[in-house]
């Protein structure tokens, strides 16, 4: 039977029986820098999540998964003001955030428990090209974890909301991506020279990059799937409210008092113990008015998964 990866589910953290080393270094990253542990947490989701589609075995896709979620663990050590600074880095500023690589390296040397993972820490940022850091190393020299790492890494890095960038939409964002898996135009002859053995290749690897298309749409449809299961609840919620409604015309233009509170209890048959009848009109209202913003939603759903079935990379 095929084995499944449920990030839906809460405790899904669990079931790769972190070490207790990795999950106190986990809960300082979360005590320092809320962000940066959710953008860990993130990363490890969806690195998972490729390790299966590329069909990686069990053991490979928790030793994976697990470099992912502490790959960036030793950005606890760097400048909270260069960590969240709002716009472009410095030259300086951009060496000591690129020095995580080396130190979180260094880190898991030096721990036994941690040891393992180390290539996750320091291979992650390189670049199938050359141009990435530390050792600026091309193609199958970089472990193949790291790139996996490095599409998940840098896909959550694009899309995250941080409190010094706006959101970029997910198709905006693997246009970059595809741009980056992309060979970079050659501009001159000495450069072409240069670069002869990485002409051809760009920072990421497409077939990474392919198998993020297939996730995404994969988890685009899961949302789909519960936003209409909402739907159709605010739905039936509707229904019920249009059928009070109707009693509550009547009640309003009734001409006796006993009218009036015998339609009063018909009313509360369709209502929920907290609900009150004199606020139909505006209950009827605001489910109308959430089914159709979620409606609304659905649609572009649908349409983001078209959209991301037309790229080219």
């Amino acid at each position: 039977m095929k084995e499944t990866f449920d990030f839906y589910n809460s405790t899904s953290i669990k079931s790769y029986n972190l070490d207790e080393k990795i999950r106190y270094q986990l809960k300082m990253l979360d005590g320092l820098d809320a962000f940066t542990r959710r953008h860990s947490e993130n990363v490890a989701n969806i690195t998972c999540r490729l390790c299966e589609k590329l069909g990686m075995s069990k053991g490979f896709t928790i030793y994976c998964t697990t470099c992912a979620y502490i790959n960036d663990i030793v950005k606890i050590f760097i400048i909270h003001s260069v960590l969240q600074k709002p716009g472009k880095l410095t030259d300086e500023e951009f060496a000591i955030m690129k020095s995580h690589t080396k130190i979180g390296y260094k880190m898991c040397m030096n721990d036994l428990k941690l040891r393992p993972y180390a290539a996750g820490a320091y291979y992650h940022h390189e670049a199938l090209n050359g141009t990435g850091y530390p050792n600026g190393i091309t193609g199958d020299k970089i472990p193949y974890e790291a790139q996996i790492i490095r599409v998940a890494d840098e896909f959550e890095a694009i899309t995250a909301k941080r409190q010094y960038k706006s959101h970029i939409g997910i198709i905006d964002a693997l246009n970059i991506m595809i741009s980056n898996a992309r060979p970079p135009e050659v501009k001159n002859a000495s450069d072409a020279v240069k670069n002869f053995k990485t002409a051809n290749v760009g920072k990421i690897d497409k077939k990474i990059l392919k198998v993020l298309f297939k996730v995404i749409i994969e988890d685009t449809e899961y949302e789909i799937v519960a936003r209409t299961d909402y739907i159709n609840f605010l739905k039936e919620e509707i229904k019920r409210i249009k059928d009070a409604q109707k009693y509550y015309n009547k009640m309003i233009v009734a001409k006796t008092p006993d009218k009036r509170e015998y339609l009063k209890e018909e009313i509360k048959c369709y209502l929920k113990p907290n609900e009150d009848p004199e606020k139909i009109p505006l209950m009827l209202s605001e489910f109308e008015k959430a089914y159709e913003i979620r409606k609304q939603h659905i649609s572009k759903l649908y349409d983001e998964i078209k959209q991301i079935k037309k790229l080219k990379i």
